[in-house]
């Protein structure tokens, strides 16, 4: 039986060491090869780090980011231990690369937000934990890194567990949140317990990490979402008559012989195969990959959502959404983007720009007509055709989309539907 999966990311701000905690925990649970480690020791000594390990090298890939010793791309790691598997995005600090820390935490069951035990809880500390309690991470770790350099002071962790407990008391309830004292750069207590903070009790961050346990959703307990992602007719020459609907099912259980409906349209029938690479099913689960053939010959197209007739999403061209702005130009009322949600994309008009969230204090407070890079606020939006969406916090596939800047291609937005 395959172990579990843990999805987490971890954030903070610049230079809080996360890159040096994940090349930590890759190298203390022996997930590294000899020739990276050669690789990261010449790098290192190159850095004028003779005879010591920049670990942060084990994730900070890309050239500029080795050179200005900070992360900028989002780095994904994986590495397993005897008890799970888990999926690591290493999000970038800088304010700047906000955006790139949205796109890693957005499948995340656990963020790990770090903090520098000098500099304590900052702006970008706050909108991190803030995103991830917006993005709905059920579980918050708080590691507090750097102890050695405040001498492995008890009297400064509790200073900072009970300054960013007070902040956390604000945001949106999360299952669980954990307060760890931590050295990434000498190892205390990350994969192995600290004897120079032998007055914390609690677990190590790798303990953590294998024992938090994540509830997920099992297909049978939430409605059934199938966007279309492509209409498969094969050429008529071959004399075939096959119409099949292709796609990924983003939640939910589908069955052949049950009923449903295609929307926006309404149109309902049965299905009547269900067809994937390895042959066909009698019922599909969340997040398989397949082909719908349906009893009746409807006109279903791209973007178009089958459901069932009993638990369908809501169909509407006008809606509110929280939304984190990404791009230098400000997001401002009367603006026009490409918005994609699931396999649909729509043209949208900001038709109001309802508030602002201060990160420090969680108020919500006029935003003034605009949104600025790295702003999150209440957003309504006006489609030009009907969108098949579910509120953020009951489905995380369809209540989220991106808005694009039409004249550039470029992401501009992301955004959480708040229906």
């Amino acid at each position: 039986m395959p172990l579990d999966l843990l999805r987490l990311t971890t954030a903070g701000s610049v230079d809080d060491g996360k890159s040096t905690l994940i090349g930590r925990l890759l190298y203390d649970t022996k997930q590294v090869f000899q020739d990276q480690l050669d690789h990261v020791a010449e790098a290192s000594r190159r850095r004028g780090g003779e005879g010591v390990l920049d670990l942060a090298l084990l994730t900070d890939g890309l050239r500029a980011e080795r050179e200005q010793g900070i992360t900028i791309d989002v780095a994904y790691r994986y590495f397993a231990t005897p008890k799970r598997r888990f999926i690591i995005a290493d999000c970038p600090g800088h304010q700047q690369y906000t955006r790139n820390m949205v796109t890693g935490a957005s499948t995340a069951d656990l963020s790990v937000i770090l903090l520098d035990a000098r500099k304590g809880v900052l702006e970008q500390s706050k909108r991190h934990a803030f995103i991830s309690a917006l993005l709905g991470i059920p579980h918050l770790v708080l590691a507090i890194n750097k102890m050695d350099l405040v001498d492995y002071s008890r009297e400064r962790f509790e200073e900072l567990v009970a300054e960013f407990d007070g902040f956390v008391e604000k945001l949106n309830p999360v299952a669980s949140v954990n307060y760890l004292p931590i050295s990434a750069l000498q190892g205390d207590n990350v994969v192995e317990r600290s004897e120079r903070m032998d007055w914390y009790e609690g677990p190590m961050l790798l303990e953590l990490l294998e024992g938090v346990e994540v509830a997920y959703d099992h297909p049978y307990d939430t409605p059934a979402r199938f966007p279309v992602q492509w209409v498969i007719r094969p050429a008529s020459a071959s004399g075939s008559d096959y119409r099949g609907y292709a796609g990924q099912l983003a939640s939910g259980a589908l069955r052949v012989g049950e009923e449903i409906v295609v929307l926006p349209g309404g149109q309902q029938t049965r299905i009547a195969a269900i067809d994937t690479y390895d042959g066909e099913f009698d019922e599909a689960l969340a997040p398989m990959s397949l082909t719908l053939r349906l009893e009746d010959d409807l006109d279903v197209s791209r973007g178009e959502m089958i459901c069932r007739p009993d638990a369908t999403p809501t169909v509407a061209r006008e809606f509110y959404a929280d939304i984190c702005w990404l791009a230098d130009q400000p997001l401002k009322a009367g603006g026009r983007y490409a918005l994609k949600h699931t396999t649909r994309t729509a043209s949208t008009v900001i038709d109001k720009i309802s508030d602002k969230i201060d990160v420090h204090t969680l108020e919500r407070s006029s935003a003034q007509g605009e949104l600025e890079l790295n702003d999150i606020g209440r957003v309504r939006l006006r489609t030009n055709t009907p969108l098949s969406i579910d509120p953020y916090r009951r489905n995380r596939r369809t209540g989220s989309f991106i808005l694009i800047d039409e004249a550039t291609n470029s992401t501009v937005g992301a955004g959480l539907i708040a229906v």
